[in-house]
């Protein structure tokens, strides 16, 4: 059985994208920094009959996630995914951000995705099969008012999915990037609804994503269907991005 580690798994896309992997008998390994993927790794294994295991783990922190890899390993003994979703957003003006709130994003956001990539490939490598899928943002590519922090962490994970994946390609290993549009989560929840009904009307599709449909596409890069597919930035914005 292949097994999948999915960053920021405890709710919203990463939930859904955890759920999509395990209906197609691929093992769970749950990380979040919050309690609630305890729940979540107990639903997705009573739902799907397979095993999800929670990991408490700041991706922002390299050895915090060296150690933690061992110990999916150790529950495992393969790891065949990796899906850096977790993220943060700090929104605010350039001229009123503060440090801290461009470096809370840069560290999850950025320095996170370098971690879980970086202490999972040599696994990967042994085993000469992998899927690195990381979780981007149309943000990252169009930009967005007040979003300076967010739109530059999420362009450079495209700029990081491409170069790695020209570095492991002939091991057999893919990495690719999703850049998801405007998707309801507990992230939009907050967008009010006016700005909310602004966005929807620019999107071609005119409706608002869900984790699902991230959760879709994520299913196909980690299937062998996909394997020919690597450095790519696959936009699933219902159009808002041509």
């Amino acid at each position: 059985m292949k097994a999948a580690i999915i960053t920021g798994g405890a709710r919203g896309i990463g939930k859904a994208i955890a759920h999509k992997l395990a209906s197609q008998n691929i093992a769970i390994a749950l990380w979040d920094i919050i309690n609630e993927g305890e729940a979540t790794a107990d639903e997705i294994s009573s739902t799907h009959n397979v095993t999800a295991n929670f990991y408490k783990v700041d991706i922002s922190q390299y050895d915090a996630v060296a150690e933690i890899i061992q110990k999916v390993l150790d529950d495992f003994e393969r790891i065949d995914i990796m899906v850096n979703n977790a993220g943060i957003a700090r929104d605010g003006l350039l001229l009123r951000m503060k440090p801290e709130e461009w470096q809370s994003v840069i560290s999850i956001n950025l320095t996170g995705c370098f971690n879980c990539t970086k202490a999972i490939l040599k696994t990967m490598i042994t085993q000469r099969w992998g899927r690195i899928i990381n979780i981007s943002s149309v943000i990252g590519i169009i930009g967005n008012f007040g979003q300076s922090n967010y739109a530059a962490s999420k362009a450079w994970i495209i700029g990081f999915t491409k170069s790695i994946a020209k570095e492991v390609a002939k091991r057999n290993i893919t990495v690719n990037a999703i850049a998801p549009g405007f998707i309801e989560t507990d992230m939009t929840a907050a967008i009010p609804e006016e700005v909310k009904s602004s966005y929807q009307k620019q999107i071609p599709i005119q409706r608002m994503g869900t984790p699902e449909d991230i959760a879709n596409a994520v299913a196909f890069l980690a299937s062998e269907d996909a394997s020919y597919i690597t450095g790519q930035v696959i936009k699933v914005d219902g159009g808002l991005v041509m």
